[in-house]
């Protein structure tokens, strides 16, 4: 890779013969432009993590039933927050999801309810509850807030504040047809719960890479070297293996680089 440029200088040497000296440009390991195209395995997320290009972001649902705020938690301690959602095909994004769910759920096995991050502010409660959404976490940017809700069974009469689930359908029909429902409940009920946290580099053997270091992406060829850049593999060097020394028949090693198991009898 890389132009051979051959120069041909002629000095005169001690004895009056000519020298002749090749200035050659070496061969640069192969070394992409800018990203590394990486299909679908590309800008990663841990393993667990559903990855959207739209919003560069990954969400995960943790099964494990939370109240809100414990749920709020939670989604900190793995640098993220309850999910939002910037546009209808972000939110359809995450309908069209077969989430790994377990049966142990709080809800019906065909429906789904999980803790996102709105709630709803209650302004009046006359002849029947007026209110609005807003986004849990002042100075987000998200834009989309959810349409009126059905509101929970387990409201109690002094709360003013009531916390947002959005509900989806484990049926694939219903599920790839985008239904689904806004519910203000309790804060204080128990819930699975949606996170969401920026899209991060992951290496081949699925720890987290922090900006600027060195890694080898995940899902892709082990010889490879890329520095981790706003979330996503750059400046990929690649390295080539000589085939193993008298060993016909062999299988590459899909983690480590040049390393091979002779399958030879």
């Amino acid at each position: 890779h890389g132009k051979e440029n051959v120069d041909s200088r002629h000095n005169r040497g001690r004895g009056g013969e000519t020298t002749r000296f090749h200035t050659v440009n070496v061969a640069q390991p192969v070394r992409f432009s800018s990203k590394l195209q990486t299909g679908k395995s590309g800008p990663s997320c841990p393993t667990g993590w559903h990855h959207y290009e739209g919003t560069a972001s990954c969400y995960r649902v943790y099964l494990n039933g939370e109240n809100y705020w414990d749920a709020v938690q939670t989604c900190q301690r793995v640098n993220g927050s309850l999910a939002t959602f910037t546009a209808d095909q972000e939110l359809r994004f995450i309908l069209a999801q077969e989430w790994d769910l377990e049966e142990k759920t709080f809800v019906r096995k065909d429906q789904r309810r999980f803790w996102v991050g709105y709630q709803y502010v209650i302004t009046n409660r006359n002849h029947s509850l007026e209110g609005h959404w807003e986004v849990a976490y002042k100075g987000s940017s998200e834009v989309f807030l959810p349409p009126d809700p059905i509101f929970g069974t387990a409201m109690s009469e002094k709360e003013n504040v009531l916390c947002a689930q959005l509900q989806c359908f484990h049926f694939p029909t219903l599920r790839h047809h985008g239904l689904h429902s806004w519910y203000a409940e309790n804060c204080y009920e128990k819930s699975s719960f949606l996170c969401k946290r920026s899209q991060t580099c992951v290496d081949i053997k699925d720890n987290i890479v922090d900006e600027g270091y060195y890694f080898t992406p995940k899902g892709n060829d082990p010889c490879l070297s890329c520095t981790c850049h706003n979330g996503e593999p750059e400046m990929c060097v690649a390295a080539l293996c000589e085939r193993p020394q008298g060993c016909q028949q062999y299988r590459k090693d899909p983690k480590e680089c040049c390393k091979f198991t002779c399958l030879d009898p």
